[in-house]
């Protein structure tokens, strides 16, 4: 298989597909009000789990992953980050401590992790989990778990796991937040998601809880600034180095597909160059060199002398509607541009410059409803990113036309981040 850039801008017919449910629920434009509002339900059992155990997990995670283990409390969980040698992000995912030697990986970095296990002989074990990831996230989720499961749920720490009964099962549940409010995953075997599920929603009507679907459910990312694989970087993992883990990987994901594919008018030649580090990503203070790991070297260089940063563009109205004004006129129109994001599973990437010269690149595309404005996310020179600079992006794809859309850099988050609200007045 091919992983050049140029076949990654050829996604296979079909492709086009949903992991969230439905595309939408009552409509997307009603449920992207939901996470503001009220709260929303939505479905992220398509993460893969990774339960790790034994008395040398940590030691052996914390040569993979950039995170500091020197503190980490039973029931607590970390957004851990694993880079290649030059400070790539790899993957990147949710690890939870559940006891003495016992660890839950959710996300891609499962695999990663296994791979470097098995160079290794340290006393660690790892298996496959099945379980269901419901979040519940928006101003009135505490509400409703805590009309569902009753009290105790408001002392939840940020980054902590609870443990409730719903539906007479016994659940775990998180407190985060990827709508940047308050918000809970709940986890657990998923034999019992249903009646999980089926309890929320129906205790959740009172407080005017939204089924979240696959149209909308990446815009809170953008909103709240939580950048995501394949959509605002490609995972490091084309090299030489990664081939064998490249092939492991992939033989995990359906036949028809690869780990990405690549949209937009950057014109990359080289896979490397829609790569991005922690520092870019905004990811910066999950770095801790008090630890030997791989890509550490580099990190050290580039936190202390940041290239690029991560920003919000807020892109010019005018500009927008012309590109879709131009599917009305005779002759050659703009890429469509979808609402209120793109539905393919690409990563759309764009030029940004400044006075004619390349400035960054975005990312994440996405008309947010609640501020009715189009946004993207974008990693910025640093010279150029301070908030309020003007901008250009340059919409379409390499040798076609290019509509120059202006735009403006704004802070990442550019919602306010209301995550860690106390619970106890929510």
């Amino acid at each position: 298989m091919s992983h050049s850039v140029s076949s990654m801008r050829r996604a296979p017919e079909g492709y086009a597909w949903s992991r969230f449910g439905e595309q939408e629920y009552t409509d997307w434009l009603d449920e992207s009000l939901s996470w503001k509002q009220t709260c929303y339900i939505g479905d992220w059992s398509f993460l893969w789990q990774h339960r790790f155990t034994g008395p040398d997990v940590l030691a052996m995670l914390s040569e993979i992953t950039v995170n500091s283990f020197a503190t980490f409390d039973i029931g607590q969980s970390k957004h851990a980050l694993h880079t290649n040698r030059d400070g790539k992000v790899i993957h990147e995912g949710v690890l939870t401590r559940f006891g003495p030697e016992e660890f839950m990986l959710h996300g891609r970095g499962g695999f990663w992790a296994s791979h470097h296990l098995a160079s290794t002989d340290y006393d660690v074990q790892v298996e496959r989990d099945d379980w269901f990831i419901l979040q519940v996230s928006g101003p009135q989720s505490v509400n409703v778990l805590e009309k569902l499961a009753g009290s105790g749920l408001r002392d939840t720490g940020f980054m902590y796991v609870n443990t409730i009964t719903v539906a007479g099962h016994e659940v775990h549940a998180l407190r985060q937040g990827m709508a940047g409010e308050i918000g809970f995953e709940l986890q657990g075997p998923v034999a019992h998601k249903q009646d999980v599920y089926d309890a929320l929603v129906e205790t959740g009507q009172e407080f005017g809880m939204r089924k979240l679907g696959g149209r909308t459910a990446p815009i809170n990312h953008l909103e709240a600034c939580f950048p995501t694989i394949a959509t605002d970087y490609i995972p490091a993992i084309f090299e030489p180095e990664t081939a064998d883990y490249l092939d492991l990987f992939t033989a995990s994901m359906p036949a028809f597909a690869q780990p990405a594919y690549i949209a937009g008018s950057y014109d990359g030649q080289d896979i490397s160059e829609y790569y991005r580090s922690p520092v870019e990503l905004g990811w910066g203070r999950n770095i801790r060199f008090d630890h030997d790991f791989l890509g550490r070297e580099a990190l050290e260089e580039e936190k202390a002398n940041p290239r690029r940063t991560i920003r919000t563009l807020v892109w010019n109205a005018d500009d927008v509607l012309d590109v879709h004004a131009s599917l009305f006129r005779p002759g050659e129109n703009y890429p469509f541009m979808d609402m209120p994001r793109d539905q393919r599973g690409f990563m759309w990437a764009d030029r940004v410059t400044r006075d004619g010269e390349l400035v960054g690149v975005a990312t994440s595309r996405g008309y947010s409803y609640y501020f009715r404005e189009m946004l993207s996310l974008a990693t910025l020179d640093v010279a150029h990113a301070e908030i309020g600079t003007r901008v250009t992006v340059h919409w379409g794809n390499p040798g076609g036309p290019q509509k120059e859309i202006r735009a403006t850099v704004a802070p990442a988050p550019y919602k306010t981040d209301r995550r860690r609200a106390d619970l106890h007045t929510a």
